[in-house]
């Protein structure tokens, strides 16, 4: 059961933590909300929602005005430098249970978000008090970080202040510095909607791709490995990865590195607030209009090369077996 704002608002205030509530329109990024409590006095903030290849979770909270690099961060992490994207709309939806411009430190105290990693900027400690939406953009809250805390501690949560424009060197002597901030799980989502299609079995049969078995569910649903390089020339190439062989894994795999290209490009890697709202809804974008087209050609390229396959090594078999 997902929070609401009012019940955030009234478990501050059974902590007994100070807080000042201020109603506006909704916004969507930090500078729209600097037209209505800017000039208040504080630290506004901007919050990422960000996803790695293994499908684990992170909630970066950082000052309107620091420069976070998600190269640098995606190293520091432990990650690779292109180890860190943005997280779609929907998987905000499942996880963090709030919409698109809403994404707060305050969304943990979900359930569903106890595999979120968080990392805060270290920059609020300078601040008296620190705006952050209260699961609603449509409203901002401000307090200090000692009630934060207060509140991330209540909820299990060990506050983590980092200096997010740090960029410290990572190699073979020098560990990546945030390496321990990545959570110890990955969060497994429900599968896309998908058109109905023809797949091919194991046994080689052909199934409906809504029919389903539990077992093929339950694989689908498991994180997609890394694809493999293709000029890999080593004998792990004779084994494809299971993203060549999965028709919505490699898809999926596709889309994830043109999303994560695109990101990566805004603003050469210093995201703002209205960057990443931008960049995620092209990443959300190309995910509702390709991924079924895309995975139904994959689908079709996967069968023909089995079936092409299978005559060939028929033709192969005949010419070599002995006339009687």
């Amino acid at each position: 059961m997902a929070y609401s704002k009012d019940q955030l608002l009234a478990r501050l205030k059974d902590l007994q933590i100070e807080f000042s509530q201020y109603e506006h329109p909704a916004v969507m990024t930090v500078e729209a909300q600097a037209k209505y409590v800017g000039n208040i006095g504080g630290g506004l903030s901007k919050n990422l929602f960000l996803k790695d290849k293994k499908h684990r979770f992170y909630i970066v909270s950082a000052l309107a005005d620091t420069k976070v690099d998600m190269k640098v961060l995606s190293q520091r992490l432990g990650l690779g430098k292109g180890g860190l994207r943005m997280a779609p709309e929907e998987t905000m939806l499942e996880i963090l249970k709030v919409p698109l411009g809403s994404v707060t430190p305050f969304a943990l105290v979900n359930e569903s978000a106890r595999d979120v990693a968080l990392l805060l900027d270290k920059g609020f400690k300078a601040q008296d008090r620190c705006f952050f939406h209260p699961l609603s953009n449509d409203m901002s809250i401000s307090l200090n970080t000692n009630d934060l805390d207060k509140f991330l501690k209540s909820i299990g949560r060990d506050p983590a202040y980092v200096d997010l424009e740090a960029n410290p060197a990572v190699g073979k002597d020098q560990p990546p510095d945030l390496a321990a901030f990545v959570p110890s799980a990955s969060t497994v989502l429900p599968d896309l909607p998908e058109q109905a299609s023809a797949v091919q079995s194991a046994g080689g049969s052909y199934v409906n791709a809504n029919n389903n078995s539990k077992a093929a569910t339950e694989k689908a649903m498991k994180p997609a490995k890394d694809v493999q390089n293709v000029k890999d020339t080593s004998a792990k190439a004779v084994n494809p990865s299971s993203s060549f062989t999965d028709a919505e894994k490699f898809v999926e795999e596709i889309l994830d590195r043109i999303s994560a290209k695109l990101l990566s490009e805004t603003k050469e890697g210093n995201i703002t607030q209205q960057g990443q709202e931008l960049g995620n809804e092209i990443a959300n974008r190309l995910r509702k209009c390709y991924y079924p087209e895309l995975k139904n050609l994959a689908t079709i390229f996967k069968n023909t090369a089995y079936t092409q396959g299978f005559h060939a090594g028929k033709a192969s078999s005949l010419t070599q077996c002995p006339r009687t």
